[in-house]
């Protein structure tokens, strides 16, 4: 596998805007503003890209009926789907450099939470998503995903577009083996080969804590090498303490590390850079003074 130049994406939308004073609470966590304060979620955008990010993730993380509620989203979801995609694309757009824009498609019945996924409802809360997005984003992004089983739901429901396809699966924080899992308990070897399977561009590891995503990189690119797939590797992690096995994504504003300032970040990039990582932001935590040290140091 040859070195592939590095890309770097954007951080993390939600805490970025609690952090300026948008509209914020639970649970609709970052998918208040898009209806109170779309003016923010462009700024926190613009923030990225001046920081040095080469690709902006919309901000529907949190339309889904997990955080908005079921009557909600049944209202509005694809309509905030659809704010979502216009306030990235148009801060996209408006970047003096190319920027790409990620159509995110989050787990889709609660972060965390690979026994909730419902098999029989994944149209009902993705299609919406999906339709609200698609003219806005350059390619998906189905990120924190838990279990193999509802990346390869989501990606089956893709449109035939000729957009790429990102994968981004979050880890099992607790070090019980040295097997590098993901939340389901799945290896991450399998879920590197079931990528491979689904044809995706790049994959991913984000919102896990940085010391166990250098072995899912390694068993990623080890994976990858056997199969002679030529797909990119990337990672964002978040600024958590390791989070147990019974915790929710977006659950509550959870405490920050403070070894994760934008120096002890890096120190971390640096080794996933070493390890074969192409793709490298910051997840929950990680803002954009943390960008700009990525973007003036890895790129």
């Amino acid at each position: 596998m040859t070195e592939k130049p590095v890309v770097i994406l954007d951080g993390g939308m939600g805490r970025e805007l609690q952090r300026r004073g948008a509209p914020f609470r639970q649970p609709e966590w970052s998918a208040l503003a898009l209806s109170e304060a779309p003016e923010a979620v462009e700024a926190v955008h613009a923030s990225y890209i001046a920081s040095g990010a080469q690709v902006i993730t919309t901000n529907s993380y949190a339309v889904v009926p997990f955080h908005i509620g079921q009557p909600r989203f049944a209202a509005e979801g694809q309509q905030l789907a659809e704010r979502a995609g216009q306030l990235a694309r148009k801060a996209a757009d408006a970047a003096l450099e190319p920027v790409k824009v990620a159509g995110s498609l989050p787990p889709l019945f609660g972060s965390y939470r690979p026994d909730l996924f419902d098999a029989d409802r994944v149209d009902e809360v993705l299609l919406p998503l999906i339709a609200g997005l698609d003219g806005y984003v350059d390619f998906w992004l189905a990120e924190t995903q838990s279990a193999i089983v509802e990346a390869r739901a989501i990606r089956e429901r893709l449109p035939l577009d000729g957009k790429a396809f990102w994968l981004s699966f979050t880890l099992k924080d607790e070090d019980t083996d040295e097997v590098p899992r993901l939340r389901s308990g799945e290896p991450v070897a399998e879920a590197a080969e079931a990528a491979a399977q689904m044809g995706v561009e790049t994959l991913l590891f984000n919102c896990s804590q940085p010391e166990v995503i250098g072995a899912a990189i390694d068993a990623a690119r080890q994976t990858f090498e056997r199969l002679g797939a030529d797909i990119a590797i990337g990672t964002y992690a978040n600024a958590f303490p390791p989070q147990p096995k019974d915790a929710k994504a977006n659950d509550g504003l959870d405490e920050l590390r403070e070894d994760l300032d934008p120096p002890g970040y890096l120190h971390w990039a640096q080794d996933w850079r070493q390890r074969g990582a192409s793709h490298i932001g910051g997840c929950c935590g990680i803002g954009p003074e943390h960008i700009k040290v990525l973007a003036e140091r890895l790129r």
